[in-house]
């Protein structure tokens, strides 16, 4: 299981301000947080340069993976809204030339998942 199939849990907005604080070291100066979700122990980032996903592994959570993707490598993505019995939305993003999305989360049925939509149409467009 890879990095983006093992997060599992449903993504909730987290303060741009206490994920700079938390995960100082992985940004370079200057660079903006535009908005960012956590999942269970995971994060999902999205800067003002490229798409951070941090994956906290094992028992105690010392490991920890950046994957980082420069939004000029996603080539596109799609945005799945919450209906009426199933309760999540779904974001999937592909990278330039994968066939399948690299990235596939589930977000809890709020207004999150448009954020990201007009965030990821702003910088992909």
């Amino acid at each position: 299981m890879g990095i983006i199939s093992g997060l599992l849990g449903n993504a909730a907005s987290v303060d741009p301000k206490e994920i700079k604080k938390s995960y100082e070291s992985i940004f370079y100066p200057g660079e903006e947080i535009e908005v960012a979700f956590k999942l269970v122990r995971d994060s999902i980032i999205f800067t003002d340069k490229r798409l951070v996903l941090v994956d906290v592994q094992g028992m105690t959570g010392k490991k920890v993976e950046y994957h980082s993707i420069p939004y000029k490598s996603i080539s596109h993505f799609s945005v799945e809204t919450a209906g009426t019995f199933d309760l999540d939305a779904e974001l999937k993003i592909w990278i330039s030339g994968a066939q399948l999305p690299a990235i596939s989360k589930q977000f809890k049925k709020d207004k999150s998942i448009y954020d990201i939509q007009k965030l990821l149409a702003k910088v992909c467009g």
